[in-house]
């Protein structure tokens, strides 16, 4: 455990130690072309230093509730390691993970090894889709806005994501839909983008996804109060967390500072950054891409289903069903074709812009 840093100023600490990241890779596309020898040889090994950093300086945290859930999940595992039996009210899979972990190691190791698993399919993923050019994927994938939260919080959903974007870089196809199982197993929200993905196998038009994307921005501020009843009457998430999610109980919100609830204008513009991309690359570059054009179906679906409760407490929560693919919709094409001159420079400037977001959210205002 990282004793080191003051707890109250980890996760600032963390957050500018990757805007020195994000200068230096900025700094560095100017310097060198993206399809140059002399680039690979320095992405791989910053690559290599920063997957070491985001996997330590997580795993090794602080306990505390500071984090949030993360103290709940070490007093649960607390439990377990004092001999209780299994919890059957929740995912059944990480509920024996965490069992297994009690019996063998502390609750510190247990925190470095979800930390392990949470960033570590995806840069095996990034390898996968993009071989020598991963570093520009994981990267991406570790700025974006609620990486940290999932990693140090929201622990399960996180690992669930991860699980998730490693499932769909698979070729084989019993291997995606085993990976997408565990992934549900694991948190049984992400039945939402694994619907999103069978769906998309059947209907590969993008144009009614894109447009219902829009419709549901009026519909959603028009009629809030029924999407957000609708939803949770059908059960997709079967936690009693998710209850007061759409509830005004004050009950549910115990140890929560802050929480912003109404029409979240500015995670609106955030997630329109992914429709933007997509719309661009596709449909004005003509991109043609099978697992791009997935993905973007896959975004416009979660993330349309998002914008009808976007009202509900944590509403932030049902976002991230679809913002955890967000850094691939806009990295991904600038990897693989040759697009603009100075491409390289230009990601540079899309890796500085995409972290503003993320740090003036979680730094700058600290919500």
């Amino acid at each position: 455990m990282n004793t080191l840093i003051p707890v109250e100023y980890y996760s600032a600490v963390y957050f500018n130690i990757l805007l020195a990241f994000v200068l230096l890779v900025r700094g560095q596309a100017a310097g060198t072309e993206l399809f140059d020898q002399q680039n690979l040889s320095t992405k791989r090994v910053v690559g290599i230093v920063f997957l070491f950093f985001v996997i330590l300086f997580m795993g090794t945290r602080p306990i505390s509730f500071t984090f949030a859930d993360m103290a709940v999940y070490a007093l649960e595992f607390k439990d377990y390691a004092n001999g209780a039996p299994l919890n059957t009210d929740k995912e059944i899979v990480f509920g024996v993970f965490m069992k297994f972990c009690s019996g063998i190691m502390s609750a510190e190791v247990f925190f470095l090894l979800c930390a392990f698993l949470y960033v570590y399919p995806l840069y095996l993923a990034s390898k996968k889709l993009f071989k020598d050019y991963w570093f520009y994927s994981l990267f991406i994938l570790v700025i974006s806005f609620s990486f940290w939260a999932y990693g140090t919080n929201g622990i399960r959903n996180g690992l669930a994501t991860s699980l998730f974007i490693y499932a769909l870089s698979r070729d084989k196809k019993w291997m995606t839909l085993a990976f997408i199982a565990l992934s549900v197993s694991i948190h049984t929200s992400l039945i939402i983008p694994t619907i999103a993905y069978v769906i998309s196998l059947f209907n590969k038009n993008l144009k009614p996804y894109l447009l219902a994307w829009f419709i549901a921005i009026p519909l959603s501020f028009a009629m809030g109060s029924f999407w957000e009843n609708f939803f949770l009457g059908l059960g997709l998430i079967e936690e009693d967390r998710v209850i007061g999610y759409f509830s005004d109980d004050e009950s549910y919100l115990d140890n929560i500072v802050a929480i912003k609830v109404g029409f979240r204008w500015d995670f609106l513009l955030y997630s329109a950054i992914g429709v933007f991309a997509g719309y661009y690359y596709i449909f004005r570059k003509k991109f043609e891409d099978v697992f791009y054009h997935r993905l973007f179906a896959i975004y416009l679906m979660c993330n349309t289903l998002w914008i009808l409760v976007i009202r509900a407490n944590f509403s932030n929560r049902f976002a991230y069903l679809s913002w955890f693919l967000l850094g691939l919709l806009v990295i991904y094409p600038l990897i693989k074709v040759k697009m603009f001159k100075q491409q390289h420079v230009l990601i540079g400037r899309i890796m500085l812009l995409y972290f503003a977001f993320t740090y003036v959210l979680n730094f700058v205002l600290g919500k």
